[in-house]
């Protein structure tokens, strides 16, 4: 029988460590994980079936320290020159196993790349928030509060508006930040985080990037509030909800890093959602052929295995080929990250480098939710079924489609670069 693993891998462009991490969460995936998720539709608002999977992965297997530097008690993956193939990796593993708790770990992980990853690394605020994470028992989430109600992620689009529908706002007195407004959506909302990564403005309505802030905000701060859970379709692993900012007060340095380079840091944030992202999907693509193969050759046409039927096989070569194109581009997506890459070079908030990267999240996407879709017609009635595991996917894909501006902004930031569009 053939294994996940056949699909292409350039060696050249593979962290050193990652044969070592894959094993590791693929064991955890296959014993922790897996046997459970049919369970998680139903438990998406207590989290009592879905805990023990982040306890193993992100305390007991260490991975919610991962990014802190050695020097703190964490792995310092945020100084390696393979960052964006790590946490490619990370992401696919974990993403075959549940694109839900995919998301909920590695967002933990995003914000605090703007203050962990050389070469902006603010060693007060990781020291600040380091033992928060290496020193716990349990599972520590951090938030990205990016997207409002009025505007969902049009503060990703920095190359056209410069943060200037932002309705969040941060007002300097003395030695605090003062924060007012409200979030929705954010990915670990809704009582699960600790700690927010909060982008805000300095003065309403400017597109000056000097005017954006990043300020992090321990949840439990005064004045910060928070709603229940959102029921979606999928990505029941994943809460959401509204976050609310009444005169919140932090701390000055709780600023990322200040004018100007807060924007470029969030700038960098958007391909490293991006990365993830394709990181998922072709991680649920892998488990969709793993779910696939069995199918095709446990279930009979005319007394010979589903696959050698020619129309089977045209849809599921198909399948295959996609599922092989798309990691192939998911590791060039991850190099062209790594700002030390030799093949690439270029710094990770360079427009250039946005619109590549979203070109292939756009691309897997595509690819993706078109393959669980002709999944689906290959199973007939078992593609429903719970037990096959494939609506399951099928429902979290179309959500990762979705989110950070959607194909929209992915397509928009490509015609900006390569066709030198001014107005969108």
């Amino acid at each position: 029988m053939k294994h996940f693993d056949e699909f292409s891998v350039n060696l050249e462009q593979v962290s050193p460590m990652e044969k070592h991490i894959r094993k590791v969460i693929r064991n955890w995936a296959d014993k922790d994980c897996i046997p459970f998720r049919r369970q998680y539709d139903e438990d998406w608002k207590e989290h009592k079936i879905i805990e023990p999977a982040f306890q193993k992965l992100m305390v007991d297997l260490g991975f919610q320290k991962a990014m802190f530097p050695q020097e703190l008690g964490g792995w310092g993956i945020g100084h390696s020159d393979y960052v964006f193939r790590i946490a490619y990796a990370l992401s696919e593993e974990v993403g075959r196993a549940d694109t839900a708790i995919a998301v909920a770990f590695l967002v933990t992980i995003w914000p605090l790349t703007t203050i962990l990853v050389e070469p902006h690394v603010n060693w007060r605020l990781a020291r600040e928030f380091a033992p928060w994470y290496v020193n716990a028992k349990h599972p520590v989430f951090s938030a990205l509060t990016m997207t409002e109600p009025q505007g969902g992620a049009d503060i990703e689009n920095m190359g056209l508006l410069g943060g200037k529908t932002l309705r969040t706002t941060a007002r300097l007195e003395g030695d605090e930040w003062v924060i007012n407004g409200h979030k929705l959506w954010p990915t670990n909302s809704g009582g699960v985080s600790k700690l927010f990564g909060v982008p805000c403005t300095t003065k309403p309505g400017s597109h000056d990037k000097n005017d954006f802030a990043i300020i992090f905000v321990p949840t439990a701060t005064p004045g910060v509030s928070e709603g229940n859970p959102y029921e979606k379709a999928g990505m029941a692993a994943d809460k959401n909800s509204d976050i609310w900012f009444d005169n919140v007060r932090v701390p000055a340095w709780y600023r990322a890093h200040g004018p100007g380079l807060d924007a470029q840091t969030f700038a960098e944030i958007i391909p490293w959602g991006q990365v993830a992202s394709i990181g998922f999907m072709t991680g649920a693509m892998l488990n969709l052929y793993e779910r696939l193969y069995d199918f095709v050759s446990t279930r009979t046409y005319r007394n010979r295995p589903l696959k050698e039927n020619d129309a089977v096989a045209g849809v599921i070569g198909r399948i295959a080929g996609d599922i092989d194109i798309c990691r192939i581009v998911g590791y060039e997506a991850a190099c062209i990250g790594d700002r030390r890459n030799k093949a690439y070079g270029k710094p990770i908030h360079n427009e250039e480098v946005i619109g590549k990267i979203r070109n292939i999240k756009d691309f897997v996407s595509d690819k993706t939710v078109e393959n669980f879709g002709r999944a689906m017609d290959v199973l007939g009635a078992y593609g429903a079924d719970r037990d096959w595991d494939i609506e399951k996917h099928w429902r979290d894909v179309k959500i990762i489609q979705l989110w950070m501006g959607g194909k929209q902004l992915c397509q928009m930031e490509a015609a900006r670069y390569f066709f030198n569009c001014t107005s969108i």
